[in-house]
This record gives C-alpha cells, structure tokens and sequence, in this order.
C-alpha cells in the first residue's frame, strides 16, 4: 500500500517533539534532584516501613504519644519536580501518537525498521519509568532515566532515521507483531533496572564510603529501594525478553529454514539472555545479593544498549534489513 507521506511528517514533528520536551523534563528533574529534599526523606520512610515488615523491631516510647506528622510545607524544588513529571506524561503522550501515526503511514506495526524500534522501545521505558515512580517515592530520580533516554532517543531520530517505507518480504509476517512487540517490551523496561543498579552502586559506595561521593551519594534513596526497583523491573521484563527470543527463533525457521544461526543480533540477544537470567539466579543466591548482583544487572544494561544500536550501525547480518536506509 501507498505510505501517506502527510501522516509520516506529523509522526515526525512529534518525534522531534517529545524530545524537547524530555529534555526540559530531564531540566526539571535534575534541578529537584539538586535542590530538594521532600522526595529523599519519602523514600528513606519507605524503606524503614519495609524493613519493619520485614520483621525489624520497633522502638517506641509507651509513657509519650506518638505525634501526628506536621504537614510539609511543598518548596519549589519539589513544585518543579512535579512540573517535570508532568511534563513527561505529556511527552509520552505525543510519542505516542508519533508512533500510532507512523503505523498509520505505513499501514503495518510501526517497528519494522531501527527507527521505529527505537522509537517504541524508549516510549516503553517512558512508560515503565511512569509506573515506578507511583509504587516509589523516587520521583526525583528521574533525571537519570531521561538522560539514556534522551540520548538514544537522539541517536535514533538522527543515525538511524528511515523514512517511512513498506517493509521488505522478510518482515511481512505476522511474527512482526508477536516477535518484535516481545522484544520491545522486554528491552525498553530493562533500561529501567539498568539505570536503578547503577545508582544502586553509587549509594553503596557512599555507605561505605561517605567521602567518596559526598554530594551525590547522600540525595540517593537507601540502597534496598533501588535494588528492590531493579529486581521488580527484572522480574517483569525478563519473561517477556524470553518470549521475544523464542519466536525469534520460530520466526527464524520458517523464514530461513534455522532456528538459530548465530547471527550477530542473535548472538548479542542470547548473550543478553543469559545475563539477566544469571542476575535473576544470583539475586536469589545469598551470597550473591547486593553489589555483585547489581554489577551483574548494569552488564545486562550495557548488552541491551549494545544490542540496540551498535550491532546495527556496525555489523551486518541478517537483521541488517532493520537497520540504516
């Protein structure tokens, strides 16, 4: 079918965008991160409320009556960070419809190309990054999510731009649906343990070390807040990366006459595979919990960004269809 070039080019404007509005998001963010204190203290009440029910003992004073929380009073650090919230909710929205309008277009899934992988894959962990900050008080921590963001989202909009194009007989399939969508989804939610194992090692290193990062460490949540978003994160996109890799595979037999043949996105994909699932199984290894875990996690993280950009800007093989045009 014929591609509407005039739904192509709004896709694009919204594209164009959504990025300026995480940029002035990812503004925000860093300046509540800087200058407030409202969403430290939320997140260290949060995790003394879970180590109580974890079965830590409580110290109170039976002869004084506990005394109610005095409101606190909302600074502009804080008013700012909720500008910047807003402000994402508002750039997922538009990315979005960029993305709706680009299926539109082409009249196909609108992640036939790196392009539009990109593009979904970054909106998922937008969307992820949403869900998190409702369950934590880590709101202000959102700055360091946007940033890989923004980046990729450069990368894509610039290096891998495609126009919007009908998709080679390889990719006219309905696995394009069932086996990208997967991967999709799986990829774009890693990004968000990867940057909380990350942050989970500079806090760890100022709890050891309260010199090493004297302004940056302290105005990180406690330690077991950013593991337990790592792990959670993890646990729900790890299934659905493996479900993505099997019809791959599927996928790959019915259009090559292989299941596996060690191609390099492949290659990379399983590599990744097997990062996460040692994550998973050294999480649950006492003597593996904590930093050695999160290293593992943050290998994981850096396999996907491999996987997502540089395996198609320098490499080729048989997913090289989805790369640059």
């Amino acid at each position: 079918m014929q591609v509407n070039e005039t739904l192509s080019q709004y896709s694009d404007w919204l594209y164009t965008t959504t990025v300026a509005i995480y940029v002035l998001a990812l503004c925000f963010s860093l300046f509540e991160q800087a200058f407030g204190a409202k969403g430290r203290r939320a997140a260290e009440r949060s995790a003394q409320r879970s180590l109580v029910g974890a079965g830590a003992p409580v110290v109170e004073d039976a002869d004084v009556p506990a005394e109610p929380e005095a409101p606190r009073e909302i600074g502009r650090p804080e008013r700012i960070g909720r500008m910047g919230v807003s402000l994402l909710v508002l750039g997922a929205l538009l990315q979005l419809s960029a993305i709706v309008l680009r299926g539109f277009a082409v009249h196909r899934a609108p992640w036939g190309n790196m392009y539009e992988y990109g593009m979904t894959v970054t909106f998922v962990t937008v969307v992820a990054w949403l869900v998190v900050i409702r369950k934590f008080p880590v709101r202000h921590l959102t700055g360091f999510l946007l940033l890989p963001v923004v980046i990729l989202m450069f990368i894509n909009g610039t290096l891998l731009y495609t126009v919007a194009a009908p998709v080679v007989p390889a990719l006219q399939s309905y696995w394009l649906y069932i086996h990208v969508s997967a991967a999709i989804i799986g990829s774009g939610v890693f990004l968000v343990p990867g940057v909380a194992s990350v942050l989970y090692l500079f806090r760890t290193a100022n709890d050891k070390n309260p010199q090493r990062f004297p302004k940056f460490g302290p105005k990180l949540p406690p330690a077991d807040v950013l593991d337990r978003i790592a792990y959670r994160a993890t646990i729900i996109a790890f299934p659905v990366f493996t479900f993505g890799v099997l019809c791959g595979a599927v996928w790959a037999e019915a259009a090559w006459g292989r299941f596996w043949g060690w191609d390099p996105k492949e290659t990379v994909a399983f590599i990744a595979w097997v990062v996460y699932a040692a994550y998973l199984h050294s999480r649950a290894t006492a003597g593996w919990r904590g930093q050695r875990a999160a290293v593992i996690n943050v290998v994981g993280f850096a396999v996907t960004i491999f996987n997502l950009f540089f395996i198609n800007l320098v490499t080729a093989g048989l997913h090289s269809y989805a790369g640059v045009n």
